[in-house]
């Protein structure tokens, strides 16, 4: 048994995992081994044996090396926590929370369940819903005159100038274009930001951790809110109010979920 250890994926209440029966969930993260409940007093921890050798701190970190490795066993950590998640409140944790003991994870819950049973009462009847916000850069330039409050009323002001002072004003306002889509990127990033707050209970501005260009433009923003289930129908509808007034600026939203509340746990 020293050779084993627990892998755990996430917590609920005592009385939501006794009526999830370990047999009726989905596979664990390791072929050879099965899930468990580890409960105590009002929670309990879901959990697997994995291998020590395996799971260390030291040879988990070689094991993330192996692109192959890492995303069969993340998405087995995923669709154990989706899974639970649809069903109950819970908090998940994160891939490769690893318990030497099972007396570990015990103590974890007992040391902690004031903490952790604030925790899912907060998030209870609740989902993470995450927003992508991307941009067209060629949208934007060639509509940025409108976009930039600056621009439109360079353009304004050229239009009613004289022949040569309206010439250098439009060799401003080309020289302008870039900076102000830089301007009106951020300017409508933070606008639907804080209109989308207003739709929910909490929000997170995602870290990008590398620029990611698709069809629909560069990633400039990725957002996770926190919604009331029965606040989705408002928060959907803010989020295509703001999608429609601001594609004519190349700026598209992507909407995704709902996720387990990893952004929510603390």
């Amino acid at each position: 048994m020293a050779e084993l250890a627990y892998y755990v994926y996430c917590i609920a209440e005592s009385t939501a995992a006794s009526e999830l029966p370990v047999d009726s969930l989905p596979a664990a993260i390791e072929d050879n081994s099965q899930l468990e409940w580890i409960p105590v007093n009002s929670l309990a921890a879901l959990a697997s044996q994995v291998q020590r050798a395996m799971y260390s701190e030291e040879n988990l970190a070689d094991q993330l090396t192996d692109a192959t490795w890492t995303a069969i066993r993340a998405m087995r950590h995923e669709t154990v926590v989706e899974f639970i998640a649809k069903r109950a409140t819970v908090i998940p944790l994160h891939f490769g929370t690893i318990y030497l003991e099972r007396a570990g994870v015990e103590q974890m819950l007992n040391e902690r369940s004031s903490e952790l049973e604030s925790i899912i009462e907060q998030l209870r009847g609740r989902e993470e819903w995450g927003v992508n916000v991307y941009c067209d850069r060629a949208v934007l330039l060639s509509s940025i005159t409108s976009v930039s409050p600056v621009l439109r009323d360079l353009v304004q002001r050229a239009e009613q100038a004289p022949p040569g002072q309206s010439y250098l004003m439009q060799k401003k306002i080309e020289a302008l274009k870039v900076d102000e889509a830089r301007v009106a990127v951020n300017r409508i990033v933070d606008e639907i930001e804080a209109r989308l707050k207003e739709q929910t209970d909490d929000a997170r501005r995602l870290r990008i951790l590398k620029v990611e260009t698709t069809e629909h433009g560069e990633l400039k923003a990725k957002f996770a809110f926190l919604v009331k289930h029965a606040a989705f129908e408002e928060f959907r509808n803010a989020a295509e109010g703001l999608a429609q007034e601001h594609q004519p600026a190349g700026v598209r939203l992507e909407l995704t979920g709902p996720w387990p509340v990893y952004n929510f746990t603390g």
